[in-house]
């Protein structure tokens, strides 16, 4: 991928890399912070990891008022999973009730990286792409320290397939950089039956993902750790 005049242009819109046409892109985005892995229950969703991939992810905290929890595990420099689940201890809200409709776990979606939301809300406006307004975030980590976020959605995000963006607080650490070590992302990827056209919004996006062919919409990744390979959908 082009590494020459094309970030210059994204600057302002932080990490994300825009491919030229007819140029393949790399097998993990650059612009991909963290992928989803969601689960009814989180303990069993930790477990299910650790089998495939011998490493055991780390409780990462709750997400107040919106009744879920998290586990984390490094994918390498600024690249995680988060294993998702609902809290048993918070009320039920519409945020996870997908949740608690997952039998096995499965991947619900992905974050793309910018270090600067306002510059990205601008560009969105201006390529004419609806978004909902950057909303804060934040979650309590074990160690009592603050984790702190700007999240951006897409109105449309093609089910799923499309990240939200996410802009990490300057004085947070981000979760790759302590979270459980040991495994790597080989390959993320859209899979569609319509690529073309995800592809197409894809480029709008200046996102340097892999867009393939499929009789359904799923999200795919190839995870490696010292027990093996963990493919998704498993």
């Amino acid at each position: 991928m082009s590494r020459v005049s094309r970030r210059s242009i994204l600057a302002a819109a932080g990490a994300l890399a825009l491919r030229a046409r007819g140029e393949s892109v790399p097998a993990v985005p650059s612009s991909l912070d963290h992928i989803l892995l969601g689960c009814g229950d989180l303990d069993k969703g930790i477990d299910f990891v650790e089998r495939r991939l011998g490493v055991r992810a780390a409780f990462g905290g709750v997400h107040p008022g919106r009744g879920s929890r998290n586990a984390l595990l490094s994918l390498g420099e600024r690249h995680y999973l988060e294993i998702i689940a609902p809290d048993p201890k918070q009320p039920r809200s519409a945020d996870v009730r997908q949740l608690y409709r997952i039998d096995a776990p499965r991947l619900i979606g992905w974050a793309a990286h910018v270090d600067d939301m306002d510059a990205l809300s601008r560009k969105l406006t201006a390529e004419g792409i609806a978004f909902d307004p950057p909303r804060d975030g934040s979650r309590q980590r074990p160690s009592g320290q603050t984790l702190r976020w700007r999240a951006l959605s897409l109105r449309n995000d093609a089910d799923g397939l499309l990240p939200f963006f996410i802009e990490w607080s300057k004085d947070s650490l981000h979760p790759a950089a302590d979270a459980p070590a040991g495994c790597r992302i080989d390959r993320f990827e859209l899979a569609t039956p319509r690529r073309d056209e995800l592809r197409a919004v894809a480029e709008r996006l200046r996102l340097d993902v892999s867009v393939a062919s499929a009789s359904k919409a799923d999200l795919r990744a190839t995870l490696s750790g010292p027990k093996g390979q963990l493919s998704l959908p498993a």
